[in-house]
């Protein structure tokens, strides 16, 4: 309802989608747990179309949408939709949040939305200078709710938390408006007998079409989108929870399913329909594991809009325009935004949401794709040669080619490399993903003519890595799992079913084969000058956790400690395992590490036993095996997780469940029982030993680090508010152009 009224559009026709969407999209669709209705994402077009050519007529726009989502189905497009880049997608959505919020905050302060953004922008002081109390009573309530609803800690929060922030925040408004007697307009639902159906629209063709590619662009776009999220979302609860394994989506499928529904939604005067997000990840939180609970939520919906019309009219109009004001300035996603920042694609944002804000939805989606098509072939073209001369007294030359090595860069490549003097050793360092035709000839062409005038030439990547010859590349990459290893399984030789016997000793074989000759040098040096790690990394014996990996390290960096759920015993009691405890002592008074790291992830099994320790039924409780008794030295991770009110977080987001929430306070836990051990805190106090906090989300691949300067002292609470755990961030790809020692050639 609250959509609806964010378009003009009748109430009712905000049910009829949610019904429409989850009984049909959830039926006939391909993306079993994606829950379809309204989307805040096509509120600014369908509120267009209804001032442009009247509700009935959009209806009937709605189904020809519908339609042309199933033909673009048959013909098995949807995968294509997914190329429209992120970046767009993120700044048409992050633009029609903006949009929306401008228009509801007018409802909100008691007024009406104007027209357009630019509009309700120009009218807001004069809005901001009178406001309607009682109405802004209701909207504060309703914000204040929204934002506090998630934050509540504790048993009481949890149990609270079962009932979904959006539905607290109406039905707390609701009843400051009736007990209090305030005058506001409220929801008004006439008789389903008077419901608008859809008629033929009049007007001109080519606006009428434009209409409806804008509706079937947008609403297939965001609904594979959110298919595809909806597809991450389940398997990381999977890998994280167990449970039985959630079918992809079949985006074709869920093309056609959503086209049906909005073929069935608008016939009935229902607004258009979308995969939607938010109401799929609640769905998919909550346990779903097949489509009956998308169809049970239309079922909902329609005993809702049958039985409980007195109520729904309760509803203050005020505080449904807050609730979606609230979702409009959520779709300005800073985590989208930084993740594009990252990939160097924030134009394409900022042009995409500011033609969305000023010009139309359709518009910016064209604005946005000409402003990728320019980024893009700027990165196409924008190659940058630099050689590095060598030490005075000889040495090699090394010529550094930063971007994308086409044919455009070939005379300037070729120029450079024609200023080398002959005989000596060159290193060509290429840092792009693509090599075109003509480079690649420029390049071998080069290369065969110098080392035959007694020259020595090597390619290597930005890592240092030497580039073989297409014959002698290895195909077996290092992080391969045993399963797909060709090398020692060869694809021949195997059954349905490969056994996994003598695997170990295979990838041995093969490391002697390939790896060994390759860091047999790195390693002779490490035994002659002994080990001198800079850094003593404690992390859970979870074999999903590589840390080399993680962490980018080689032989001889990290002295690393694993044991099930990276506890650190305190010092000072009798625990029957002194390894860990020893080893911190011999990290800290004999190697001299200079920081120390607790690594936690997600979906680690020793936390799962931890939050089970105490249920009701528990054979860990009071068992006296190995694993019991190592755990219980997390007990003090699940005092912190349970009854602290400011518990650990992520930067980007709240814990997305108890167990998360105990990863992230047991990481916090352990570097304070580090603090506690004698070497440890005389390293600190000189200012010779730093400790981080580190989470690494297995599923997402993401690291998140706690930095030393937001940890307590031993003992005591944080006075500045919960740890924060920030995501950490790839490095920049920009290269100083006045290093020491370059020169640009071109």
């Amino acid at each position: 309802m609250g959509i609806a009224l964010a378009t003009g559009a009748p109430l009712q026709a905000g049910l009829v989608a949610a019904a429409v969407g989850g009984i049909v999209a959830g039926r006939f669709g391909g993306a079993p747990l994606q829950v379809s209705g309204p989307a805040a994402g096509l509120t600014v077009v369908t509120a267009e179309l209804i001032q442009q050519y009247g509700w009935r007529a959009t209806c009937a726009i709605t189904v020809v949408a519908g339609l042309a989502q199933l033909v673009l189905a048959y013909v098995r497009v949807a995968r294509s939709a997914l190329a429209v880049s992120p970046a767009i997608v993120h700044g048409m959505l992050g633009g029609i949040g903006v949009s929306i919020a401008l228009a509801q905050l007018h409802i909100v302060l008691g007024g009406n939305p104007e027209s357009s953004a630019v509009a309700n922008v120009k009218a807001l002081p004069e809005q901001l200078a009178n406001p309607h109390p009682a109405a802004l009573s209701a909207s504060a309530l309703t914000i204040a709710v929204l934002l506090a609803w998630p934050r509540l800690r504790g048993r009481t929060g949890r149990l609270v938390r079962t009932v979904p922030g959006p539905l607290a925040a109406v039905l707390l408004a609701t009843g400051l408006v009736v007990v209090a007697g305030l005058s506001l307009p409220r929801v008004d639902l006439p008789s389903w007998r008077s419901h608008a159906l859809p008629e033929v629209p009049e007007g001109p063709v080519l606006g009428l079409i434009a209409a409806v590619l804008t509706i079937t662009l947008v609403a297939s776009v965001e609904s594979l989108l959110s298919a595809v999220a909806v597809d991450k979302l389940a398997a990381g609860r999977t890998n994280e929870r167990g449970g039985p394994r959630i079918p992809r989506a079949d985006l074709d499928r869920e093309l056609r399913g959503q086209g049906a529904a909005n073929v069935v939604s608008g016939a009935l005067g229902g607004l258009p329909v979308t995969g939607v997000a938010v109401r799929s990840a609640a769905n998919v939180q909550a346990g779903a594991v097949s489509r009956r609970s998308t169809i049970l939520h239309g079922c909902w919906v329609v005993l809702a809009a049958a039985l409980l019309v007195p109520v729904l009219q309760l509803i203050p109009l005020a505080a449904l325009a807050a609730l979606v004001m609230v979702v409009g300035v959520q779709m300005v996603n800073l985590t989208h935004i930084r993740t594009v920042n990252r990939h160097r694609e924030v134009w394409v944002y900022v042009a995409t949401a500011a033609g969305v804000v000023l010009l139309g939805v359709l518009e910016g989606v064209i604005i946005g794709i000409l402003v990728a098509v320019g980024v893009n072939l700027h990165r196409l073209t924008h190659t940058r040669i630099m050689h590095e001369n060598p030490q005075p007294g000889g040495g090699e030359h090394r010529v550094l080619v930063r971007g994308q090595l086409t044919f455009l860069a070939v005379p300037r490549l070729s120029r450079a490399l024609g200023r080398l003097p002959d005989g000596g050793r060159v290193v060509i360092e290429l840092d792009g993903s693509f090599m075109d035709h003509a480079a690649y000839e420029a390049l071998q062409d080069w290369r065969t003519a110098y080392t035959t005038h007694g020259g020595e030439v090597s390619l290597t990547g930005r890592s240092g890595a030497r580039i073989a010859e297409p014959s002698t590349v290895h195909h077996c990459t290092p992080w391969t799992p045993w399963r797909n290893h060709h090398c020692t399984h060869p694809r021949e030789k195997q059954g349905p079913r490969t056994e996994r016997r003598g695997q170990l000793l295979g990838g041995v074989r093969n490391f002697q084969r390939a790896t060994a000759p390759l860091v047999r040098a790195e390693l002779a040096r490490l035994a002659r000058d002994g080990q001198q790690p800079s850094h003593l990394f404690l992390t859970c014996a979870d074999s999903r956790l590589v840390t080399s990996m993680i962490t980018s390290s080689g032989p001889g960096d990290l002295f690393t400690v694993r044991n099930v759920g990276n506890l650190v015993p305190p010092p000072g009691r009798e625990t029957g395992d002194d390894s860990v405890g020893a080893a911190i002592e011999y990290a800290v008074d004999v190697l001299k590490v200079g920081s120390i790291t607790v690594c936690g992830h997600s979906g680690c099994g020793a936390m799962y036993a931890l939050h089970a320790l105490h249920a009701e039924g528990s054979s860990l409780a009071d068992g006296d095996g190995s694993l019991s008794r190592w755990l219980r030295h997390g007990r003090p991770s699940l005092r912190r997780a349970r009854e602290s009110v400011a518990g650990p977080r992520l930067a980007e987001r709240e814990p997305a469940d108890e167990i998360e929430a105990l990863c992230l306070a047991n990481v916090v836990q352990q570097l304070e029982h580090l603090r506690a051990h004698s070497c440890v805190g005389r390293r600190l106090a000189e200012g010779s030993l730093e400790l981080h906090g580190m989470y690494f989300h297995v599923g997402e691949a993401q690291a998140y680090v706690l930095d030393h300067r937001e940890l307590p002292d031993a003992g005591a609470e944080l006075s500045g508010g919960a740890p924060v755990f920030t995501p950490v961030q790839p490095e920049s790809d920009a290269v100083a152009t006045s290093a020491a020692g370059h020169r640009t050639v071109d």
